[in-house]
């Protein structure tokens, strides 16, 4: 009895919730509904949101039965959407109610109703909605796309991928073909065997004798024959537009490359001029004139009789050289998923250069603007490098968090000597200069002319140590040649006389007077004589040796005297000897 109780409860609820909707629906005010929720709805919250759920669904049925009519289908879903905002339905239910829409009317409403959810972005992406829809969202369109036809419904098609492509991020998973695969599927079929009733050769010589209609135009004499074996050639080249990754095949790059020059040989041989005089005729929606923005192929036509009519059509040639384009930028770019036998010699990739320079002149001079249309191609695919680069890193999101602090990494300080001050001396007031290392700079030291004198800042090496390797030199037990002393080395003889001069004057008082003595005896000037720096310096490394050699013979004798004086140690190292 309680089980039928509720049941009826529950289906009293729903006929009363139903016609405050429809004066909710009349008026645009939530106020009816409100107040049949207060009052009829019985249960929780959870239950009445239920209720109230079901109750718009038996509004739109009832809607769907009587009329279709679009706009009293939106008002609905607008409607719901307020009560989601207040509170009172689930958060999902303007979703379910477009999704049941589309699956119960006309195409021809849907892609009248779709305007409504296009212009409606802002509250589908909003952080209420947003979570709990975008799946119900990506299912309503996905079953409209399998509705439609790519061929007959092609605009509101791409009206549905826009919407997606506004809908979720970019780095949204569902949407990305991770693992770079092609499209299989995509079949061009074309002829086996020659049309027996066209059996000819098509000369492109014949078209003198042909009248330009209108729109068309306007070829030079080429020599090429349009036949079945360029038919045949043309065509192919769809397979591998389809999939590209055959072309790593030997076979198969031969057959690439021998149908490919012969194709763009034809382009380059069959000029197209500007489109041949007649009366201009202003098309709705084009404003330059030239009928570019309604051209479309959905799917090419491959018969043997329309390839001589195709070849001098501009369009159709345009999308020709465009595939072309992006045929080379694959096997050429680094795409993560490519296995390791697809990779290009250096043959291959000199003619795919030479190709590509030959599709971009082939696009600017097809009319009409093909110089600003071959930049606007190859601006593209030079940004399409760069989405190829974000989609071998993973597709990492453009969305970055505010809240939390970089990841930089943290460079760990060199710790650095200190000269001065000695720890714990007191310092006087801190001088502040403006800038903070300028500051630690000046407040290093107590005094900072003390600091320029310290011990610690003498950075010369010493008179031996310096020329300990030259002294060596000089032996003439070593057996060093003249040419690779080093005081014949024009930089060692620099930095000696700098650290002579440092030392103090003495080294060029005493050898310039020396010299000078020397120079008046043989009766040269001051200025002859010594010209050669290098030579003063190995006179100074020569006396240095003697020094040394003195010093260390007096050290000698030195030492062997006090040797001689203490017996005990003499007595000791006896010992030790025996």
């Amino acid at each position: 009895q309680d089980v039928m109780w509720e049941m009826a409860a529950y289906g009293g609820s729903r006929r009363s919730l139903l016609v405050d909707i429809g004066k909710s629906l009349e008026s645009g005010d939530l106020g009816p509904i409100c107040q049949g929720i207060a009052g009829q709805a019985p249960g929780s919250e959870a239950e009445r949101k239920t209720i109230l759920d079901q109750t718009f669904r038996d509004a739109l049925k009832e809607m769907l039965f009587s009329d279709h009519d679009d706009l009293r289908l939106t008002d609905l879903v607008t409607l719901s959407a307020d009560c989601v905002k207040e509170g009172m339905c689930s958060a999902a239910l303007p979703f379910i109610l477009l999704g049941d829409a589309f699956d119960c009317v006309t195409l021809d409403i849907c892609e009248r109703a779709f305007s409504y959810v296009e212009n409606n972005v802002a509250l589908w992406t909003s952080p209420l909605l947003y979570l709990s829809g975008k799946n119900f969202l990506l299912r309503m369109c996905n079953d409209l796309l399998r509705r439609l036809s790519p061929s007959k419904n092609t605009v509101f098609c791409g009206r549905i991928q826009l919407f997606l492509a506004r809908i979720f991020p970019l780095s949204e998973k569902s949407g990305l073909n991770l693992m770079s695969q092609f499209n299989v599927e995509n079949l061009t079929t074309c002829a086996e065997e020659p049309d027996t009733d066209t059996d000819r050769l098509v000369s492109m010589t014949e078209d003198e004798d042909r009248g330009i209609e209108e729109g068309e135009t306007a070829p030079v004499i080429s020599q090429h024959p349009i036949d079945f074996e360029l038919y045949r050639q043309f065509w192919k080249l769809q397979d591998y537009f389809r999939e590209p990754s055959q072309c790593y095949s030997l076979e198969h790059w031969k057959t690439l490359v021998k149908n490919t020059e012969k194709v763009l040989d034809v382009f380059a041989s069959f000029k197209l001029e500007q489109i041949a005089a007649a009366p201009h005729v202003e098309v709705e929606g084009d404003s330059d004139g030239d009928g570019m923005s309604h051209c479309y192929f959905t799917k090419y036509l491959t018969s043997e009789k329309l390839l001589d009519l195709q070849i001098r059509d501009s369009k159709f040639r345009r999308h020709i050289l465009v595939q072309f384009l992006i045929l080379f930028q694959y096997l050429t770019g680094t795409v993560k998923f490519k296995g390791p036998a697809h990779v290009l010699n250096e043959e291959q990739n000199i003619w795919i250069k030479q190709m590509t320079d030959k599709v971009y002149t082939l696009l600017k001079e097809t009319p009409p603007r093909g110089q600003e249309f071959a930049q606007t191609v190859e601006h593209i695919l030079v940004r399409e490098e760069n989405w190829i680069a974000w989609k071998n890193e993973g597709c990492k999101t453009f969305v970055k968090d505010k809240s939390e602090p970089p990841n930089a990494p943290v460079r760990s300080r060199r710790s650095r000597k200190r000269f001065y001050p000695p720890p714990g001396s007191s310092t006087t007031k801190r001088v502040d200069l403006g800038s903070p290392e300028l500051t630690r700079l000046w407040n290093l030291g107590i005094d900072n002319m003390e600091s320029c004198h310290s011990q610690e800042r003498d950075f010369l090496p010493g008179l031996q140590e310096f020329f300990e390797e030259a002294i060596e030199q000089t032996d003439p037990e070593a057996m060093i040649e003249d040419d690779y002393k080093l005081v014949n080395n024009s930089s060692y003889v620099w930095r000696a006389l700098r650290l002579l001069s440092r030392r103090g004057p003495t080294y060029f008082q005493a050898s310039s007077s020396h010299q000078l003595h020397q120079n008046q005896d043989k009766g040269q000037g001051p200025t002859q004589g010594m010209k050669v720096m290098s030579h003063y310096v190995e006179s100074v490394v020569t006396q240095l040796g003697k020094d040394e050699a003195a010093s260390n013979a007096a050290l000698s004798l030195s030492t062997a005297g006090s040797a001689a004086s203490s017996p005990a140690v003499n007595s000791v190292e006896t010992v030790s000897t025996t």
